[in-house]
């Protein structure tokens, strides 16, 4: 049971000392804060639960960095928002300003809270919330952290205007200290259909940091930044991992001084005069702002950060699997209605929609089990191509027509089919050539009345701070979900958000901007309760977990090559649960690299997340259809595992190979995906190690024998048969199975194979 406990003494000195100590004994994780006398908390322990937790009163003269010459007259001891006043002379963490002059503060703690705050989806969390203040300089804080039953921190903060005058806020970030040898960093890094390609570097002296002002993410973006001991990986080393929790400009950073230990944490990246708060009356501030979601319309009076999260574990799948309980926390309605598998019609139509084309395609989505038929691009509007018609979200009577063959007919035909119907929009853009943009120029975001951004795409960005255009949106999506009974809105946004200030305030407007966004997705939800979202940002461009609290679904990548996706899906999942993870089966040569690949291969790749098809079924024989059929049906039979189960990854010395898998709660079955990318220099392949299963236990391991390609006969390279890969496999220890392992078949290149651990009763 997670659980808050306070402690409070005097010091032998005479200074008070105060410990709040957070811990999730069935995660196996805690943290400790340290208050001496009325200054901002630190974190003295974040790790493993304490046997002796009131020990850590004893951090103050343990831990306690002594004055050094040549410094100030102490030496910095960081706290949760080191400040110059605290001898911190890193990189700035807090900046504000009063009329155009930057204040230097020293805060004081008045009040700390110990309590639960409710989170959404209902769940009740174990809580600190510190309130300080800046008398002389009329700056108020509450700061708040919080540890969940998964072992996952968060902290953020509300920033308050008690001064006189406005009070321009630029800069607040937030971090973690980790140990000293956690001194090995990984972020990762990518592009347009090569999202999330890790790399690793030593964290040295100064900041590292990863940083995105084009409005979202984006491709480039790191989900996670950590550090570890040298040589972590999946399920070795101790690791720290950051996060922060927003859908607009922000930044990751990993920063050592020679006088402090190292720091991971990061924040919202502000343009100047984004967020100007007006004064307040001081007795607002000891109140927490009980939203938790950031789905308030921007406040005059208060700005609240980001959460940053941060997540520790031995290896990287156990600090993924506190992002996984957390997320699934926020979605109970997963627990009772299964992923649905999806048929997108993007790459097996693009624009060339009617109303023939598409109903035979459903009637072949739904002969192979697809669960909802979701119409891409292209229904609406003078939408031929993408050059126009963004913003005009009315069906084209063009394309579908009144009566039998429209746009309503199509969903009517979807429904009978026993499939769910979506529809893709793209909310936050605007194209120059369309009608709403030649009738109101005025709701494209742009900082100069005589030029507008750089375009991409042929489109601008629709500016949802403005009222008018946000009703505008709104109510045709609203209007366009009831009428057509949609079920499921693909969400995309496809242009960076670049000089983007709002003609109707005048003022930079990222941070709104992403604030009505999430406003949208909650508006339309509660307008219709069964509706479903899937974030979709030129592919990946938008994870993350301030997103992921409204969306149901990803877009994993605009990439569905398997070759790629492996990597992709694979560095994704570190931070994104399994089941909303959207893994497409694609036609080969793939669109998007003119890659040749098996049936089988794209296939296995989509299996293990929330499946789905973006290939012209209309054009495929029986027996293609009829081996689609098979691996959905494998996934219907394991889709609450993925749903529920912790996800693991392999640790190979073997670059060219991939074990990645999910096992079950209670760790009674696992299914594996073994991946040959490309040539392995140990010819066969080495044995391949199965984490995450019971060490204790018996298994039975054997292969899933999918189709008939999947015969020990059939499968591979070798000239002799791997001798266990038949369905009676082969029974083994778990404790042989993750320690040494198995030997899998001898695959070529761009091959992958399934196969199952079953727990021996």
């Amino acid at each position: 049971m997670t659980q808050v406990s306070q402690f409070e003494t005097i010091c032998a000195d005479g200074e008070r000392l105060k410990l709040v100590y957070g811990c999730s004994e069935a995660s196996y994780a805690a943290f400790a804060l340290l208050f001496v006398g009325d200054a901002l908390p630190r974190f003295v322990h974040w790790g493993r639960p304490l046997a002796y937790p009131k020990s850590l009163l004893n951090a103050y003269q343990a831990l306690r960095p002594q004055r050094v010459s040549g410094a100030l007259d102490e030496t910095a001891w960081v706290s949760v928002l080191p400040l110059q006043s605290e001898a911190w002379t890193g990189s700035t963490k807090f900046r504000v300003a009063r009329a155009g002059r930057e204040l230097y503060c020293r805060f004081h703690v008045s009040q700390v809270r110990v309590g639960t705050h409710l989170r959404f989806g209902g769940i009740e969390v174990p809580a600190v919330d510190v309130f300080a203040k800046d008398d002389d300089q009329g700056v108020a804080l509450t700061w708040t952290c919080e540890i969940d039953d998964g072992g996952l921190v968060r902290q953020r903060m509300h920033v308050h205007n008690i001064g006189e005058g406005v009070l321009t806020v630029g800069r607040v970030e937030l971090g973690y200290p980790v140990p000293a040898d956690a001194c090995e960093m990984m972020t990762t890094t990518g592009h347009h259909l090569r999202e999330r390609s890790p790399q690793r570097q030593p964290l040295t002296i100064g900041r590292f940091q990863k940083e995105s002002l084009v409005g979202r993410p984006d491709f480039d973006a790191s989900l996670l930044l950590t550090l570890g001991t040298p040589g972590f990986g999946f399920e070795r080393g101790e690791v720290y991992c950051t996060h922060v929790g927003w859908s607009g400009n922000s930044v990751l950073y990993g920063e050592r001084t020679p006088y402090t230990q190292a720091m991971i944490g990061g924040g919202e990246c502000l343009f100047d005069g984004e967020v100007v708060l007006d004064p307040v009356v001081e007795s607002v501030v000891d109140s927490t702002p009980s939203d938790d979601r950031m789905t308030l319309t921007a406040e005059t009076t208060c700005y609240t950060t980001p959460w940053v999260y941060g997540s520790y574990g031995s290896g990287l799948d156990e600090a993924s699997a506190r992002f996984h309980q957390y997320v699934r926390s926020c979605h109970p309605n997963f627990a009772r209605k299964p992923r649905p598998v999806n048929l997108n019609t993007w790459e097996a139509v693009y624009f060339n929609q009617n109303f023939e084309t598409l109903a035979e395609l459903a009637d072949k989505a739904a002969q192979v089990g697809v669960e909802r038929f979701v119409v891409d691009d292209g229904w609406f509007g003078a939408r031929r191509d993408d050059t126009k018609a963004l913003g005009d979200w009315v069906v084209s009577r063009q394309v579908w027509p009144e009566g039998k063959r429209g746009l309503a007919a199509l969903a009517d035909h979807v429904h009978a089919r026993g499939m769910q119907f979506g529809l893709w929009f793209e909310p936050e853009m605007i194209s120059p050539d369309s009608d709403a943009a030649r009738k109101h120029p005025e709701w494209v975001l742009h900082a100069d009345q005589h030029r507008l951004p750089m375009q991409g795409r042929s489109q601008q960005v629709m500016d949802l701070t403005n009222p008018e255009a946000y009703r505008h949106v709104f109510g045709a999506m609203d209007s366009l979900v009831e009428r057509l009974g949609i079920d499921y809105i693909k969400w995309d946004h496809n242009k960076w958000v670049t000089e983007a200030v709002s003609l109707n305030s005048g003022l930079p407007a990222v941070h709104r901007q992403t604030l009505a966004v999430y406003r949208m997705f909650s508006d339309l939800k509660a307008r219709h309760p069964e509706l479903e979202i899937e974030s979709c940002a030129s592919g990946g461009a938008r994870v993350d977990l301030g997103i992921l609290e409204f969306a149901d679904r990803i877009w994993v990548s605009d990439c569905v090559d398997p070759v790629e996706r492996t990597d992709i899906q694979r560095y994704t999942s570190l931070l994104v649960p399994p089941e909303m993870l959207g893994e497409h089966v694609g036609d080969s040569p793939a669109h998007s690299t003119a890659r040749a690949t098996s049936e089988h291969m794209r296939m296995a790749t989509a299996l293990f997340g929330s499946m789905g098809v973006e290939w012209n079924l209309l054009k495929q024989n029986d027996e293609s259809l009829e081996e689609l059929g098979s691996w959905i049906a494998v996934f219907k039979d394991r889709r609450e595992d993925f749903r529920t189960g912790r996800v693991v990854h392999g640790d190979d010395c073997d670059p060219a190979v991939r074990l990645d898998g999910v096992v079950s709660v209670g760790q009674r079955r696992a299914t594996y995906r073994f991946t040959q990318l490309t040539t392995s220099q140990t010819y066969p392949a080495a044995p391949v190690r199965l984490p995450g299963l019971d060490r204790k236990a018996l298994y039975r391991v054997r292969p899933l024998c999918v189709s008939e390609d999947l015969q020990a006969e059939d499968i591979g390279n070798a000239q002799s048969p791997c001798l266990w890969w038949n369905q009676e496999g082969v029974e083994l220890d778990g404790e042989a199975l993750g320690s040494y392992g198995l030997r899998l078949p001898s695959i070529n290149p761009a091959q992958a194979v399934v196969f199952e651990a079953v727990k021996v009763e």
